[in-house]
């Protein structure tokens, strides 16, 4: 049948043309929308400025087809063969491509967003600059594809092959690339900003400048990868496998990485603010210094030996416990909670509720912190609620006179610049908090025992050491009644025993591995 033909019988209102022969056809800039054009041969057609929007062309072959500008929108390609068609700035948005053959197809810029890709075969196509924003593209073939710059947001990925693509300068913001291949593929600037990359295989990728903020990366395979100054704030790197992975300079703030294997790996220069450093495996990591600064911006740097190094990687957060001898009730919880609010307003290190252990006898408190440094004035604070507030205060701040105390001198200190400098940081952060006592007097807790209860206030820095900076008289200090004695003048009580301030040497030992600010 002839192309004027087909055009004729199209205007007089037929619309099954199935299973023709249209190859090497000129059908450029022709309406043909609504057809049914499936399983015919459009090889080497050219189609190009076509209308053939909602068209069926399910199994039909389009090899080196010409559909540059073409409209397809929402139309069915369905197992269509279209390997090295020309599709530059064609219009797919919402089409059906399942299971189709795009191998080295020409995409350039063209409109894929809400298409339906799932299994489709785009070996070594060229996507460059493409719109597949929600794209369904699970378990397709890209591999060797090139992807540059196009963009993916909140695309669908789930299972497809990448190896050895080209996914540079691509936002995949909020796509789904679990259990995704991705291995020796370019990522260089990509933006996966909470991207789903869960059990995906990155390994020898190139993710060097990518944002990964927020992605979820757990049991990834990332060996060998290079990510040289990526983004991983707020990632979640739960049990990856970061084996031989370079990470120099890269952004790890807030970043979750519990069980992951660092071994081999190079972090040298890499941002870790408030990242824990427990259960990790280390062997034969690379790390000369890190930045500990909360904005990642070299104000905090902590150099690193390859012996302080290991230790550096075996550590957790720090956290205050306050331990009240006395069981929470629901009056003083509410009110606990309403401080604590008022607090976090003036004092925002402390913008994490502690979490709460009610037992029979005593209230555990623990707040989780950041950073060493903060130790002390997060205790300043914690603890204000509290009748023993006043004694507890008092005692950090006798611990950091004694700090800048001629005692110190008598300790044979090996770094005694760092450690001047050290404690300067630390003094100064408490200085900024004194004025916080005249919060108290907004509290509603004057007719709460729980707050008048013995408390213990216990300090635990990233090294799992402990300092024991208040411990009431009567903590713990139980009376016992009359009747349990033969003899009424035995003694009814345990009498209390008075707390002393640890010495400059536990205390020196204590924060001697703290970061602090260097010029």
């Amino acid at each position: 049948m002839e192309v004027q033909e087909i055009l004729n019988r199209y205007t007089a209102g037929e619309r099954n043309f199935a299973a023709l022969n249209l190859s090497e056809a000129n059908l450029s800039a022709v309406n043909l929308s609504g057809a049914n054009l499936s399983g015919v041969n459009l090889s080497v057609a050219n189609l190009s400025g076509a209308n053939l929007s909602g068209v069926n062309l399910s199994g039909a072959k389009l090899n080196v087809a010409r559909l540059s500008g073409a409209n397809l929108t929402q139309a069915n390609l369905n197992r269509a063969v279209l390997n090295v068609a020309n599709l530059i700035r064609a219009d797919l948005g919402a089409a059906e491509l399942i299971q189709a053959a795009l191998i080295r197809a020409e995409l350039i810029r063209a409109e894929l967003s809400r298409a339906n890709l799932s299994g489709a075969n785009l070996t070594s196509a060229d996507l460059r600059e493409a719109k597949l924003r929600q794209a369904n593209l699970s378990r397709a073939n890209l591999s060797g594809a090139n992807v540059r710059g196009a963009s993916l947001t909140a695309a669908n990925l789930e299972g497809a092959n990448l190896h050895g693509a080209d996914i540079s300068r691509t936002d995949l913001t909020g796509a789904n690339l679990r259990d995704a291949e991705l291995r020796q593929t370019n990522l260089s600037c990509a933006n996966l900003s909470g991207a789903n990359l869960s059990g995906a295989n990155l390994r020898w990728a190139d993710l060097s400048g990518a944002n990964l903020r927020w992605a979820d990366l757990s049991d990834a395979k990332l060996s060998g990868a290079n990510l040289i100054g990526a983004d991983l704030s707020n990632a979640n790197l739960l049990n990856a496998s970061l084996v031989h992975a370079d990470l120099t300079q890269a952004r790890l703030i807030r970043a979750d990485w519990t069980g992951a294997d660092l071994s081999g790996a190079v972090l040298t220069g890499a941002k870790l603010y408030a990242v824990s450093r427990f259960g990790l495996k280390t062997e034969g990591l690379t790390c000369e210094w890190v930045d500990l600064s909360p904005e990642g911006d070299r104000s905090q740097v902590y150099r690193l030996s390859a012996d302080e190094a290991r230790k550096f990687f075996h550590q957790t957060l720090p956290t205050v416990q306050i331990i009240i001898d006395a069981p929470l009730d629901h009056a003083s919880h509410f009110a606990l909670a309403s401080c604590y609010h008022k607090i976090n307003q003036q004092f925002p290190l402390l913008s994490q509720p502690p979490s709460i252990k009610v037992g029979r006898r005593r209230t555990l408190l623990t707040f989780v912190i950041d950073n060493d440094n903060h130790l002390f004035s997060t205790a300043y604070v914690a603890i204000l609620p509290f009748a023993d507030s006043e004694h507890t205060q008092k005692n950090i701040i006798v611990l950091m006179q004694m700090l800048q105390s001629q005692e110190m001198d008598n300790l044979g200190l090996k770094e005694p610049e760092r450690f001047q400098k050290l404690s300067a940081t630390l003094i100064q952060g408490l200085s900024k908090i004194f004025a916080i006592k005249l919060l108290k007097n907004s509290f509603d807790i004057e007719n709460t025992k729980f707050f008048q209860s013995p408390t213990q206030t216990v300090l635990t820095n990233s090294s799992d050491q402990t300092l024991n900076i208040y411990h009431h008289p009567r903590f713990g200090k139980r009376f016992v009644k009359p009747s349990s004695f033969a003899n009424p003048d035995q003694i009814t009580s345990i009498e209390p025993v008075k707390y002393t301030l640890p010495s400059a040497s536990v205390v020196v030992d204590f924060i001697k591995n703290f970061p602090y600010m260097e010029k």
